[in-house]
């Protein structure tokens, strides 16, 4: 997802700015720039390339007196969607007049037929991009009146967006809104701060406010006005950030993926905390709003969510039916609410966000509760969009992730799924023995998934024989199914080698023949059910020159025989050892993607939150 910063405050609106930028930098982006009110005019400074180079550029157009007075202004990071990365493509863009600068981040899904409409009445385009045109629509509908101008000019969007709007013909306050697109404003003592994330807030204030779909803000430097899209007053509540600004370092780390892989024993920490009851072997989580009588009354589990959430989602419908016994799918949300789904009133379904800003599992949340599901959510953000919308679920408490590549919220989306597995399966027919069993292995995980990283330099070693292949197959049955998916697309991720996860079965049926000698196979050989029979499928893959590095359960020499190199993760339920066995893949491919030189938090072509579908 590109960013957005917007500034109003005493002073030097543009150092502001750039310093938002830079805390958004993780989200992955091509071009930079940013506009901002001087006197009677807006200037406008943008770089195709990194933050450091609009900063640059920036330096080079203004002296620091300029800087020193300038007190509002917007800015923006891009991944380039209509047209190439390039500076005229770059946001922020100007209106015909030149006196109106957008920022905007989603699509404008009828920007075509716009743009002919505006050309037809004179209006001239320099860029290939929706944003231009919304833009210039804004101009074309302002009679005087910016914020009225905004709303006119949005109920003729088809699409999404969250934007930010200034005019020079109207110093003092910059219109804010969204409809699909986050958009949050940090209210600071003599200023106001407009983000699409929280992390670029921090420096100046805990206090925020998140808009809602179709909202539009009127933000000065005393406070922020909300209205919906017809100027009629709405009130949002101020809620207080619970992250520090420190949290959004490295911390000594090269990477911020290392730095999160290697707290992840602290976030599982946070994320079963409290929710356990291990004297009834079963679990506590408030936030789901269920009665027993309620979770009596189900007769199916729908999970939904995208990439690495769809992966968490498949080991929880192992959970699912496995411990509580009820029938469970997994949907991949893009395709839910184009599918008319078949949802009833004793359905529960799960959006599973990191997040919960995720355009596609947003639209399926939608679509469950227009079909009268009971739907909650599984988000890492708090008080993001999927979690508003679904007034119930389970917050991770994983804190911020800022690598592209999921790590800590994925291992802390599956502790979570494994303890409201628990909680349905005890409220159905799960013994307080086997919950017992369970709930003890779930608040190890922390201490499981700590004796993987331990391993660390074991693991980096291993990473050096895997840099130069092109390819790579991860297998695994059961729930380490969902971990071979996972895997593979951790390393695909970070190091662009084009990696795949299959079952161990479906080998023969036609991956197989792409086996040649040294081709790396990653096999999940975890002492679970289905174990032999992936060793099975390891004597196969050897037969035919391929490398094998195996996931084995600490103690099992004979699985480890059987691989070319093994890592070793810890004995503990089967379902468990699904969070210890992806922390090792997860430090496999970092050392690979290191070792091949890549741009590992950023990595081209994608970014952390998908918020267009």
């Amino acid at each position: 997802m590109c960013g957005i910063v917007g500034y109003i405050g005493k002073a030097n609106a543009p150092s502001a700015l750039i310093r938002g930028l830079r805390r958004l930098e993780y989200r992955g982006y091509d071009s930079a720039g940013l506009a901002v009110l001087d006197g009677g005019r807006i200037e406008v400074a943008k770089a195709a390339g990194k933050v450091s180079s609009l900063q640059d550029r920036t330096r080079e157009l203004w002296d620091q007196d300029f800087f020193n007075r300038i007190t509002t202004g917007i800015a923006h990071t891009r991944w380039a969607t209509h047209g190439p990365p390039t500076e005229v493509n770059a946001h922020p863009h100007l209106d015909q007049s030149g006196d109106i600068a957008l920022v905007h981040n989603g699509i404008i899904e009828n920007y075509r037929n716009l743009r002919s409409r505006l050309e037809a009445k004179g209006h001239h385009f320099h860029s290939e991009t929706d944003t231009e045109v919304l833009a210039h629509l804004i101009g074309d509908c302002d009679k005087g009146d910016l914020f009225q101008a905004v709303c006119d000019a949005l109920h003729q969007v088809e699409g999404t967006f969250g934007i930010a709007v200034l005019s020079s013909r109207e110093p003092g306050k910059i219109i804010a809104a969204r409809r699909g697109s986050p958009i949050v404003i940090g209210v600071g003592d003599g200023e106001s701060i407009i983000s699409s994330d929280a992390s670029a807030i921090l420096a100046h204030t805990q206090r925020v406010i998140y808009l809602d779909d179709n909202d539009i803000a009127l933000v000065t430097i005393d406070g922020v006005d909300i209205r919906d899209l017809n100027n009629v007053p709405v009130t949002r509540e101020v809620a207080e950030l619970t992250m520090s600004e420190s949290a959004a370092e490295k911390g000594g780390f090269e990477h911020f993926m290392l730095k999160e892989i290697h707290e992840q024993s602290e976030a599982l920490s946070n994320a079963i905390r409290g929710r356990l009851d291990l004297e009834a072997g079963s679990s506590v989580l408030a936030g789901m709003g269920t009665s027993p009588r309620d979770l009596a009354e189900l007769t199916r589990v729908v999970l939904i969510g995208c990439g690495t959430s769809l992966h968490a989602g498949l080991v929880g419908e192992y959970a699912f039916e496995d411990l509580a016994d009820i029938h469970a799918e997994v949907q991949q949300a893009a395709e839910f609410r184009y599918r008319n789904p078949i949802i009833g009133n004793c359905d529960l379904v799960i959006a599973i966000s990191q997040s919960g800003e995720t355009a596609d599992t947003l639209a399926a949340v939608r679509e469950a509760k227009q079909k009268g599901a009971f739907v909650m959510s599984l988000c890492n953000v708090v008080g993001s969009t999927i979690a508003r919308e679904t007034g119930r679920g389970v917050y991770l408490h994983a804190g911020p992730e800022i690598s592209v590549a999921s790590t800590k919220a994925f291992t802390c989306q599956v502790a979570v799924l494994l303890m409201m597995a628990l909680r349905l399966a005890r409220g159905r027919r799960l013994s307080r023995e086997d919950g017992l069993a369970l709930a003890k292995d779930i608040s190890a995980i922390p201490q499981l998934v700590q004796k993987v990283i331990q391993q660390e330099a074991h693991i980096a070693e291993l990473a050096k024989d895997y840099t130069k292949n092109d390819h790579a197959f991860f297998i695994g049955r059961g729930p380490m199914y969902p971990v071979a998916l996972e895997g593979a697309l951790k390393l695909k991720e970070i190091s662009y080698i084009h990696a795949e996860g299959y079952h161990a079965a479906e080998l023969k049926h036609g991956p197989i023949a792409l086996l040649e000698k040294g081709t790396p196979v990653i096999a999940l050989a975890c002492d679970i059910p289905g174990k032999d029979k992936t060793i099975g499928n390891v004597e196969e893959c050897r037969a035919r020159g391929a490398r094998i590095l195996g996931i084995v359960t600490e103690g099992d020499q004979e699985a480890a025989d059987c691989m070319d190199d093994y890592i070793m993760v810890p004995r503990c339920h089967p379902l468990v050892a699904t969070i210890p066995a992806v922390v090792a893949l997860q430090l496999f491919s970092y050392h690979v993607a290191r070792l091949r030189g890549c741009e590992i938090d950023q990595p081209r072509n994608l970014a952390k939150s998908v918020t267009v579908e």
